[in-house]
């Protein structure tokens, strides 16, 4: 089961995901809220902390949770501060009960990753992507348009017709028609 921590948070934050099953997971750490509590009402324990990138609203409660829980982080930038143990691109990390393909997916920034299981079809996509065609801001240091397109298409080519739902970095999961919605954000981020 996968539940939306920041669903009701009127504070700025990222979306933070908890997926139960084999291994309990948080995707991303949020920020200006008490992700803790949040975590402590559905889990006892955390078994992986997984970032999506490291901009502030993604990572700002990761110190609390780590204390928290007694739990690592794993990102794609293992010189991050907040990156434990570095996750490859291509590599598969286990998520609630599926295993995920991690996707270095730069362009918003240049340690995004998406994860990605092939056997549902689910997709945490963080901020390369959001509901009805948006796609992640390029304007932040290390953001660029050409690269976001190439992740953007990268995804889509990985995903073709088997996607799900997309659970991503900011405002509504996306479970009706996904691939719409990341069709719509690839040609959005054509236009200038």
């Amino acid at each position: 089961m996968i539940h939306n921590l920041a669903r009701d948070v009127q504070a700025f934050t990222a979306n933070v995901f908890l997926a139960t099953g084999d291994t309990t997971a948080l995707i991303d750490a949020g920020a200006n809220f008490d992700v803790v509590a949040r975590i402590r009402d559905h889990v006892d324990s955390l078994d992986r902390l997984y970032l999506t990138h490291t901009h502030p609203d993604h990572v700002e409660k990761v110190p609390a949770v780590k204390e928290a829980f007694d739990v690592e982080t794993w990102g794609f930038d293992p010189g991050s501060e907040y990156v434990d143990n570095a996750v490859a691109d291509g590599e598969i990390v286990p998520i609630g009960d599926d295993d995920y393909e991690a996707l270095h997916t730069p362009g918003h920034k240049p340690d995004h990753l998406c994860f990605y299981a092939r056997s549902t079809g689910v997709c945490f996509a963080g901020d390369l992507v959001f509901a009805n065609g948006s796609f992640g801001r390029t304007d932040l240091e290390g953001g660029d348009r050409e690269t976001l397109i190439e992740s953007i298409d990268r995804l889509r080519d990985t995903v073709d017709d088997e996607l799900t739902a997309l659970y991503v970095g900011h405002g509504p999961t996306i479970t009706e028609r996904p691939g719409d919605d990341l069709e719509l954000a690839a040609r959005a981020a054509r236009t200038r």
